[in-house]
């Protein structure tokens, strides 16, 4: 079955009045499910962790249709994961539906000062009754903000503020600052929060691989399976 990101990406592609066209192969072609080249596909490397935590993404209008884009590995690796098209004139009834079902714990990842005072976390409280659901709010830093103020069905949830101390490691999109994170290192530092610490290192180390070959591709590089960083997401996946 297809996951969240690929379902909403199918949906979006639907609704095109013209193809989406992402530069790839000879033809441009691209592996559905990892959105790479067929040559440096990662489907097969794709991590198998349990996850207690729940990830909703809030995604811009074209975001699951950019190769680039990181919440499709948070959507590979946690089986929870809900991903949803965000517009400011409307909300999917379903996003309403999971944010007030009883088993999560809603936090809206963003940092501190947008945010009242009052709202505002840095720890995450874990109770056997509720699940964390992280809310990723998933496009440009732009995007981000506009969901951040414009979505009033995030207004009564708590505002997590993450302080991590690496700066990003993406390098597949320029960011507006070194200290803004992509979608996949946000999501691996909420699983660390909730205490999913094996999920959180093979994010980062599937996220890692990700980033390798898809680097790889573009300078048409052959990717070396048996390198430092799919090594540390071999053993972390296939540890005992």
């Amino acid at each position: 079955m297809p996951h969240a990101v690929a379902r909403l990406r199918a949906a979006r592609l639907a609704r095109s009045v013209k193809p989406f066209l992402a530069r790839g192969g000879p033809k441009g072609e691209r592996c559905s499910g990892c959105r790479l080249v067929p040559t440096h596909c990662i489907c097969a490397l794709r991590p198998k962790v349990a996850t207690r935590t729940g990830m909703c993404l809030l995604m811009a209008d074209i975001e699951p249709l950019k190769p680039s884009n990181t919440g499709w590995l948070i959507a590979d690796v946690v089986a929870d994961t809900f991903a949803f098209g965000w517009a400011r004139t409307e909300v999917v009834p379903e996003l309403l539906t999971l944010l007030s079902d009883p088993q999560w714990q809603p936090y809206v990842v963003f940092p501190a000062e947008f945010a009242d005072p009052e709202r505002v976390v840095h720890e995450v409280q874990s109770t056997m009754d509720k699940r964390p659901l992280f809310i990723l709010l998933d496009g440009t830093w732009d995007e981000a903000r506009k969901m951040f103020r414009k979505s009033p069905y995030l207004q009564n949830f708590p505002v997590l503020s993450l302080h991590p101390e690496q700066l990003s490691r993406y390098t597949l999109r320029r960011a507006q600052s070194e200290a803004h994170f992509c979608t996949a290192e946000v999501g691996s530092m909420c699983l660390e929060l909730a205490n999913d610490t094996l999920a959180a290192q093979a994010l980062n180390a599937y996220f890692d691989v990700f980033t390798a070959h898809y680097l790889k591709a573009k300078h048409q590089q052959a990717v070396d399976l048996t390198d430092d960083v799919h090594v540390r997401l071999h053993v972390l996946t296939h540890h005992s």
